[in-house]
């Protein structure tokens, strides 16, 4: 199996089961991206080698103005898809394996998490794996420590308080937080 076969399983939302050939394969996908991390978090790189070996991680070239403070953790990267003027703060960590679309002008504060598996609830089957995608809009700010789970989309222009556990869709220009996260405030767009 390729790397092409195992990102379509896991974006047509397939489910893994332990032990699997798919499973097999994250397992190997995984510990290049465990390599390439180690390497670009072991010591300091210009911010031009920080964007070369982040475009490595992921698999395909990201724009002159990414920016990422290491460290930074995937356990697969290839399922990872950046926009313009994005920057991700230090001790983030994306689980991307259901797949990570991040718009243009992201910010994404220290320690978030990025989770795109849930493992399945039946105990006799925990190690089967259900992925589903998160989606980010442009001009979102997530805040430090927020983790985002399986599934969700947030809109474009929402902000993320600090914190905050997001479990489902978060419409455009909304602030949410809390855990669960819920609607706070509208945010007012100065034309």
């Amino acid at each position: 199996m390729d790397i092409q076969d195992f990102l379509a399983h896991l974006n047509r939302g397939e489910t893994v089961e332990g032990g699997s050939e798919i499973h097999q394969k994250m397992h190997k996908v995984s510990q290049e991206a465990l390599k390439l991390t180690a390497e670009m978090n072991g010591h300091y790189h210009t911010p031009e080698r920080i964007i070369e070996l982040f475009s490595r991680i992921i698999g395909k070239p990201v724009d002159s103005t990414f920016a990422i403070f290491p460290p930074f953790y995937t356990d697969c990267g290839k399922n990872i898809s950046v926009g313009k003027n994005v920057f991700i703060n230090s001790g983030c960590r994306f689980q991307d394996q259901g797949g990570i679309t991040i718009g243009n002008g992201v910010f994404i504060g220290h320690n978030v998490v990025l989770a795109t598996l849930n493992h399945d609830i039946n105990p006799k089957k925990r190690s089967t794996m259900h992925p589903a995608p998160i989606r980010i809009g442009d001009n979102v700010w997530i805040g430090a420590n927020a983790t985002v789970l399986p599934g969700v989309t947030l809109g474009e222009g929402a902000i993320i308080a600090a914190g905050a556990v997001v479990n489902k869709n978060v419409p455009p220009n909304v602030i949410v937080g809390g855990v669960p996260a819920k609607v706070i405030k509208k945010i007012e767009i100065e034309q």
